[in-house]
């Protein structure tokens, strides 16, 4: 039987489920999330690139090669509801960035569980309601419009703990886009809170959006240079609370 007619191992299989839910990975992410080095990382990911798990996307010479699962991978490990995503030069920085702050949270916040905005939609669309995301208005066809986070972090305890919405920003977005959205997660009342992980360009727009919107109680902002294994942060990693946490 040739390798790629075996079945994938449990540990590809659980490779291509974080990947799938994250969207798009990293070696470098994946390193951080395993405890290990960026080389061996590689080596899994180009090893399930080879059996025609993953596909290899490199559009920007200054990111890092991105990884997504193909629709072979979604298959062979019985993936639902999520369809491959596809890579561009206009998205790559941000997948790039969200699979390093997802790895680096799931590293944090152990007793959370951390889920995708690709999971999220799915689960949001079987389930009918938003779940974690914030109404910013109706539908042409009179449903809720809703904005989704990046990322989600969902308590793994039985009390009925709210999650915490997770937005990575990057660059600045218009004025009066920015106040709407904090506007909708200020009104929202299915997560705790929303931690904005910022560049240093994106932070002082948003924090004047969050003060016209009156969204402070809400909504707490942190750079990217806080997030560990960055330049000016190796040494400095986030905290352990999250907004909503006791």
């Amino acid at each position: 039987m040739s390798q790629r007619s075996q079945a994938p191992s449990r540990a590809r299989v659980e490779l291509m489920h974080w990947t799938a839910r994250i969207g798009a990975v990293t070696a470098e992410a994946l390193a951080l999330r395993l405890e290990g080095t960026p080389t061996a990382a590689r080596a899994r990911l180009r090893s399930a690139e080879r059996e025609g798990l993953l596909m290899r996307w490199r559009l920007l010479a200054a990111e890092p090669a991105l990884y997504t699962v193909t629709r072979s991978g979604m298959k062979a490990s019985a993936l639902r509801g999520l369809d491959p995503v596809r890579v561009s030069a206009t998205n790559a920085r941000h997948l790039s960035t969200c699979a390093w702050v997802a790895a680096a949270l799931e590293r944090c916040y152990p007793d959370h569980l951390l889920m995708g905005e690709r999971e999220l939609r799915r689960d949001e669309r079987e389930r009918g309601t938003a779940l974690a995301s914030a109404s910013v208005g109706m539908r042409p066809d009179g449903g809720r419009a809703l904005h989704r986070p990046d990322l989600v972090l969902w308590p793994q305890r039985e009390d009925g703990a709210l999650p915490v919405a997770v937005e990575v920003e990057l660059s600045v977005k218009a004025a009066q886009r920015l106040a709407a959205i904090c506007q909708a997660w200020a009104r929202c009342r299915c997560v705790a809170g929303v931690l904005y992980l910022v560049t240093a360009e994106v932070q002082p727009a948003l924090e004047r959006a969050i003060e016209v919107s009156a969204a402070g109680e809400q909504i707490v902002v942190v750079g990217l240079d806080a997030v560990p294994g960055t330049a000016t942060a190796a040494q400095r990693p986030l905290g352990r609370s999250v907004p909503g946490d006791a």
